[in-house]
């Protein structure tokens, strides 16, 4: 017995959520649309205020749902810009480590740091009074060589069979022999002054006058940082914005409040297997020299799309089918299936075949069916029950007790007036005295 109690009070809860939300359905509501006698004979007292609409939509005369009160929004064509942060790290344009290409002790060094040297400007000079005496030598063989093939050569075009084919060949093959041995020796005197591979601005060096050094000692760093390039990481999801962006934006903690425009120069093939990103360079100007290499950047990534359908997010429902919305077709809700290309705060970027301007539901979607009736709010308000005062006709001198006494009501009792309400018993009722 319990059980059904339970189930018979659960279906009446569902029937009045059901009545609240939608009305009456059509059937009952003709069923008590016809009003009986006593409201004929109290038509002319005052009416209780209107109500406001139920959540599930507007009420007609009868009871019945005349609508849905929704609010809707047209659909608009925006851009969506697409950002993306990242932290970043710069480096030189060109930067080299000056190492030397052979041992021996300073005997100058050009080694100031934070200067910009010239390419071709010497920083250290070694000792080469080995390297000199070396040359001399192999230029003296060599003279001695071209003597002896031009001798032979002057021989052979006067006819003197003493010098052969053979001897002439041998003589030039010295020759050639000694030509290499003096650029053998310059190329080692070469080497014992060490010049700038670049120009740009030349870093601390601890190399001084008298110091020996070592084959391949590092002697200073030169940074050619007329531009920089900012190496940075970005996730996955980015790929399709590398295709079509050309430009970042960079900020360092070191000029507060200036933003730097780079422009990307190249990007990984592939994405990095353990940090799911791929890496990305992007080249800052720098002419005035302000930035140095080994900054960190703050960088930003920013597309604009082409327009696209947007809408509040509110207009967005979900089902088993997926995301859609309520849009207003003659009055009537009608439900499209959509897209969520972008989010962003409180709007949507959709990809739906829906044209610029149509009005969609952004509040109340979840009340409608399709083809269901829509109402705006304030739609209906304002008209109460005029239509059933005109029905009643013009108002005669015979109503005005009860109109006045309607608008009494309304305002509290006026003085010298009984406070008599419209429609109660108009017969006199006894007196009752006071006790004294």
């Amino acid at each position: 017995m319990r059980t059904f109690l339970t189930l018979i009070v659960a279906v009446a809860i569902l029937a009045g959520a059901y009545v609240v939300t939608y009305g009456l359905p059509p059937a009952i509501a003709a069923m008590i649309a016809e009003p009986d006698a006593a409201e004929t004979a109290t038509a002319a007292a005052p009416e209780a205020p209107a109500r406001g609409p139920r959540a599930g939509g507007r009420r007609g005369p009868g009871g019945g749902a005349r609508g849905t009160v929704v609010v809707s929004a047209p659909l608009e064509m925006l851009p969506h810009e697409s950002v993306l942060n990242s932290i970043g790290t710069a480096r030189a344009l060109r930067s080299v480590d000056v190492v030397t290409s052979a041992a021996g002790e300073v005997v100058e060094a050009n080694l100031a740091a934070n200067r910009t040297v010239e390419a071709g400007e010497v920083l250290v000079r070694l000792d080469a009074r080995t390297q000199v005496l070396n040359l001399e030598i192999a230029q003296a063989r060599l003279d001695q060589i071209q003597d002896t093939v031009s001798r032979y050569e002057r021989l052979r075009s006067n006819g003197n069979s003493t010098v052969t084919e053979v001897t002439l060949s041998e003589a030039r093959m010295d020759l050639r022999l000694a030509e290499a041995a003096v650029g053998l020796a310059q190329v080692a005197l070469d080497d014992r002054t060490i010049r700038a591979p670049i120009t740009g601005r030349i870093g601390l060096s601890d190399v001084g006058i008298g110091d020996m050094l070592a084959t391949n000692t590092a002697i200073a760093s030169i940074d050619q940082s007329d531009a920089l390039i900012v190496e940075f990481e970005l996730p996955e999801r980015a790929i399709g914005l590398l295709s079509g962006a050309s430009t970042v934006l960079a900020s360092t903690s070191t000029f507060t409040g200036r933003v730097f425009e780079g422009e990307i120069v190249s990007f990984d093939s592939r994405i990095d297997s353990v940090t799911r990103s791929v890496t990305v360079k992007a080249r800052i100007e720098n002419p005035k020299g302000e930035l140095w290499p080994g900054m960190t950047f703050a960088v930003r990534l920013m597309q604009e799309s082409e327009p696209l359908p947007s809408l509040p997010s509110t207009a967005i429902t979900w089902s088993r089918a997926g995301s859609a919305v309520w849009v207003e077709e003659d009055g009537l809700a009608r439900q499209v299936p959509v897209t969520i290309l972008f989010r962003q705060d409180e709007r949507v970027w959709l990809d739906a075949e829906i044209a610029e301007g149509t009005m969609v539901v952004t509040e109340g979607a979840q009340k409608l069916r399709p083809g269901a009736r829509i109402i705006a709010p304030g739609g209906e308000e304002g008209r109460g029950r005029r239509p059933a005062a005109t029905e009643r006709g013009p108002r005669t001198s015979e109503d005005a007790p009860a109109a006045r006494g309607g608008e009494a009501g309304k305002g509290g009792r006026q003085p010298g007036e009984g406070g008599q309400r419209a429609g109660a018993d108009p017969r006199p009722q006894p007196a009752t005295e006071e006790p004294t």
